[in-house]
């Protein structure tokens, strides 16, 4: 088990809570608008005190210095103002560990996806909103990339989607499959239920700071389910690529 955590609460904004994160596990957290998600998060990621244990690796959280998490971890929060005259090449830079003599290449792998070859020596104030996201999804995937980062193991995004197009949300799928096939887990959150039955192998399921249902996306994201958490009716209709959930 990679990551556990033991009556994790946070008063008036997280409930007593105990959850597992496998390697190379693929969990998405989802619930309606101020359910908690950004909290469980932030806590999860060392960023927000809370009562309860959580341990990484059979470490505990609290133990670990801001350099040792940071070798461990990486966290994209939901929002994040960006260094203005920062180059992007400098910001990404910040968050690598010493590169091996092949790092083009994985580099390479990560920012020709995500479009971003050629903004490398633009400031992040030329950048567009979605521009900045891909940037900062870049630099996280970065900072576990097993290639670049042995002790890299646990990947946690705060809504990474956001400000993307259908061609680059695609490719970030792309490359946190390839990280959770070499033994990263990566745990997001977000709001396309469709997209979570289709990607997620697990599902955190949460509303008012309470984690109401655990386990496989199709078991967890059902219309049954789905319709009074969110108070509008869903219907599920099952297609040659999976479950489909819509709203009549």
């Amino acid at each position: 088990m990679l990551l556990q955590c033991q009556n994790l609460c946070v008063a008036g904004r997280l409930a007593p809570v105990s959850l597992t994160l496998r390697r190379g596990e693929l969990v998405h957290v989802v619930g309606p608008n101020g359910a908690g998600k950004s909290t469980l998060l932030s806590v999860l990621a060392g960023m927000l005190p809370a009562q309860g244990e959580i341990t990484l690796a059979g470490q505990p959280l609290a133990s670990l210095s801001g350099a040792a998490l940071a070798q461990r971890r990486a966290w994209l929060p939901q929002q994040q103002a960006a260094p203005v005259s920062l180059p992007v090449w400098h910001y990404l830079r910040l968050h690598l560990p010493p590169l091996p003599a092949d790092a083009d290449t994985v580099l390479q792998a990560v920012l020709a996806p995500l479009g971003l070859q050629d903004k490398l020596r633009h400031t992040l104030s030329q950048l567009s909103g979605g521009e900045w996201q891909r940037v900062r999804l870049a630099a996280v995937i970065l900072q576990v990339h097993p290639a670049l980062n042995p002790r890299g193991q646990l990947l946690i995004l705060d809504e990474p989607m956001t400000a993307l197009d259908v061609a680059r949300q695609r490719a970030v799928d792309t490359l946190l499959a390839q990280l959770c096939e070499a033994g990263i887990a990566v745990l997001a959150s977000g709001h396309d239920l469709n997209h979570s039955l289709r990607r997620a192998s697990i599902v955190w399921l949460m509303q008012q700071g309470e984690v109401m249902c655990q386990g496989p996306a199709t078991e967890v994201l059902t219309a049954a389910r789905l319709t009074p958490l969110y108070q509008t009716v869903f219907r599920q209709i099952d297609t040659p690529d999976g479950p489909l959930l819509f709203i009549p």
